[in-house]
């Protein structure tokens, strides 16, 4: 058991670093070089005032039409982006770790709403889990990699909360707990999350074509 945790604690985790960076990277390049194939033009249109544009107005909460027509989606998308990203950077034991490895710190949140923010995450995992059960629109674009990668997101919030309230098995969750984390980072360039890598680019481009070609906005 110890040779296992040392082994995803220590080792496994430049593994995972090395594949999410190196896989980010492959990612980035062989995407613009497909979309130059695909459509030569694709770089005369990016508009870096309108690309801004649009992604500003993408990124602020009922900023577009479509979020305003879904204002439950709205809020569970947003609430859920916000602590998906913010519980591991600022988690108090996560920033312990970097200052034990590295000796570099940051400001951490507190127990409590580390707690609270990890609770939103899963339970937005759950709302996202119902809503492509029944409803049929969504149900009808779902696939079995969906649902894998929605058990790949909340198995990390899931394990920690296990492990931070040390329940029963506590010491076995956290090698899960760890492993589940880094298998989530690998996961990023390689299924439906690399919409975080891609969303700049893609919504850049979006942004760009509607209001330098079209004339019109996209949101």
């Amino acid at each position: 058991m110890h040779g296992f945790y040392d082994f995803v604690s220590g080792p496994l985790v430049w593994i995972s670093f090395i594949l999410f960076i190196c896989g980010s990277l492959y990612r980035l390049i062989t995407m613009a070089v497909l979309a130059k194939e695909k459509d030569p033009m694709v770089y005369a249109y990016m508009d870096f005032y309108y690309a801004i544009r649009s992604i500003f107005h993408w990124i602020i909460p009922f900023g577009s039409v479509n979020m305003r027509r879904q204002p439950a989606m709205t809020i569970v998308t947003f609430a859920f982006h916000i602590c998906l990203i913010c519980v591991p950077l600022f988690l108090f034991a996560h920033v312990i770790l970097w200052k034990e490895s590295w000796n570099i710190s940051w400001w951490f949140l507190s127990d409590g709403a580390a707690d609270i923010m990890t609770m939103i995450v899963i339970g937005s995992c759950i709302f996202f889990l119902v809503r492509r059960l029944t409803r049929p629109e969504v149900r009808y674009l779902t696939s079995y990699s969906d649902f894998i990668t929605l058990a790949i997101v909340a198995a990390p919030f899931i394990t920690g909360f296990w492990v931070y309230h040390q329940w029963i098995g506590y010491k076995i969750m956290l090698i899960f707990h760890i492993l589940s984390g880094e298998i989530m980072l690998v996961a990023i360039p390689f299924t439906r999350l690399s919409h975080m890598i891609f969303f700049p680019f893609t919504r850049g481009y979006m942004g760009s074509e509607f209001g330098a070609v079209k004339n019109a906005r996209d949101w």
